[in-house]
């Protein structure tokens, strides 16, 4: 019987040459134009490849993802449409027609084995229905503020997430907590600690390969201090490729799980009684290649600009809490009763601050952003940070000895965003008044008080986590 399937499938090997070379030509800022071109030749003439998954984020960050045809986007790549209005946070019903553009420079092969044979992968950036860039992708607006400061400035901002997340037993164990009330740990290990064979060590080796062949750079994995923890770290690059990055990590991580009968979760604290998730965001500055953040001189190895950057964070920390601490459960991570990075302020050695400075060097000097949860769109979040430390305001009240804390509660981050004159001016009034209307109306199917146990309704109507379904059970 002869094979009637002869699509694409590529080792990992060589997946990853592919990948990483398609990222040089990303980093290096090769013309679009040519890019495309050089793309769309590959589809041409490479008949095995069946179909086109492009990928957007919605205003929350959840990922959506639409299979073209190739031969269909081939000819229709200049006018692909979606409905906005069954993206909370997009457009209305009266005006749903969006549009999709292709950026051929966020481009991945992928691996047959994960998501199907015959594939590959490109993000896109949402248009209006003229054809302009749409004021809540976004992707689009973290790519633009990043152009713009190369084109300007000769400024390439750099940036690397280390997400931690967990494992838990049964393919829906989110989807089905507000029935279970409970997360079932797979693995009893700890810190560094897991037998070469178990099944969180095959499960984080099995993500690590993935990533590999997608070009992520690995630089090490391990489990981490809870039971059924993980984390799997890779290589600093350019802003708006870590932030595709984040996306594609959370989905390999989870496609993994999922073939093993399992699900691996982003919540910030999905478990009472033992340490929740964050996603450290490590952040620099380069200009002709040197990085603008080292001063051997300067106070923990760090530049006047890289000081600056951090106080400037720090300044707007009440304001963008929101952004970078999106749902009700992310604020039990930052409960001050428990060691957790909520304090605002930059430390060298103190972990429950803000903002560290990690030991580093001309190549490696950089700050760390302690207090974002891995939940965070990555683009707003990145967008908020960037544009935060290069342009943001810096206080001009006297330092005082009472060191203030970031909010315990979802309702008073919310409070500070909605009042914020900076986040209207970050993000535009109209985006705003959107984001903290999603973050309400999340938090008002919650408890208003935490308490110490996890609560059904928290996850259940988490962004990363509800479905139409779960949503309408209020």
């Amino acid at each position: 019987m002869p094979e009637l399937r002869d699509f694409l499938e590529i080792s990992y090997g060589q997946l990853e040459e592919m990948n990483l070379a398609a990222k040089e030509d990303r980093v290096n800022r090769v013309a679009a134009g040519k890019i495309q071109d050089k793309r769309m030749k590959y589809l041409t003439d490479t008949t095995s490849i069946k179909a086109v998954t492009v990928c957007f984020v919605d205003l929350e960050g959840r990922l959506h993802m639409l299979d073209y045809d190739k031969k269909f986007l081939l000819k229709s790549a200049d006018n692909l449409t979606f409905d906005g209005s069954s993206i909370r946070g997009f457009s209305q019903q009266s005006e749903s027609d969006l549009r999709l553009s292709l950026d051929w420079s966020a481009f991945y092969n992928l691996p047959s084995d994960v998501f199907g044979s015959g594939k590959v992968l490109v993000f896109g950036e949402v248009l209006n229905r003229d054809g302009s860039p749409y004021e809540a992708d976004m992707r689009s607006r973290l790519k633009g503020y990043l152009n713009g400061l190369y084109e300007s400035q000769g400024i390439v901002a750099n940036a690397a997430n280390e997400i931690e997340g967990f494992l838990f037993k049964g393919r829906y164990a989110e989807q089905e907590y507000s029935k279970t009330g409970k997360f079932e740990f797979l693995s009893q290990g700890g810190y560094y600690n897991s037998l070469p064979g178990d099944p969180l060590r095959s499960y984080i080796d099995t993500v690590a390969e993935v990533q590999r062949a997608l070009g992520f750079a690995n630089e090490k994995d391990h489990p981490e201090v809870a039971p059924s923890q993980f984390e799997i770290n890779y290589s600093y690059t350019e802003a708006s490729a870590a932030a595709d990055q984040i996306i594609l990590y959370k989905l390999i991580c989870r496609q993994v799980a999922y073939s093993l009968g399992m699900t691996a979760s982003f919540l910030p604290k999905p478990v009472t009684g033992v340490n929740g998730s964050g996603m450290h965001t490590n952040l620099s500055i380069s200009k002709k290649g040197k990085n603008q953040f080292f001063d051997a001189a300067g106070q923990d190895g760090l530049s006047t600009l890289g000081w600056s950057f951090i106080d400037r964070i720090l300044s707007s920390a009440l304001d963008i809490c929101l952004v970078i601490n999106p749902s009700v459960n992310s604020y039990r991570r930052l409960d001050p009763h428990f060691e957790a990075p909520n304090q605002i302020k930059a430390s060298a050695i103190d972990r429950g601050s803000m903002v560290r400075i990690p030991i580093g060097n001309e190549k490696s000097a950089r700050v760390e952003v302690r207090s974002i949860a891995p939940d965070a769109n990555p683009y707003m979040a990145l967008f908020a940070f960037l544009k935060t430390g290069i342009e943001g305001p810096i206080s001009t009240k006297k330092s005082s000895k009472v060191i203030p804390i970031l909010p315990d509660n979802i309702y008073d981050a919310i409070t500070y965003f909605e009042n914020s004159k900076y986040a209207a001016d970050l993000l535009g009034a109209e985006i705003q008044g959107r984001y903290a209307d999603l973050k309400t109306g999340s938090a008002d199917r919650c408890a208003r008080k935490l308490g110490t146990l996890i609560k059904p309704s928290e996850i259940q109507f988490h962004h990363e986590v509800y479905n139409q379904s779960l949503w309408n059970e209020f």
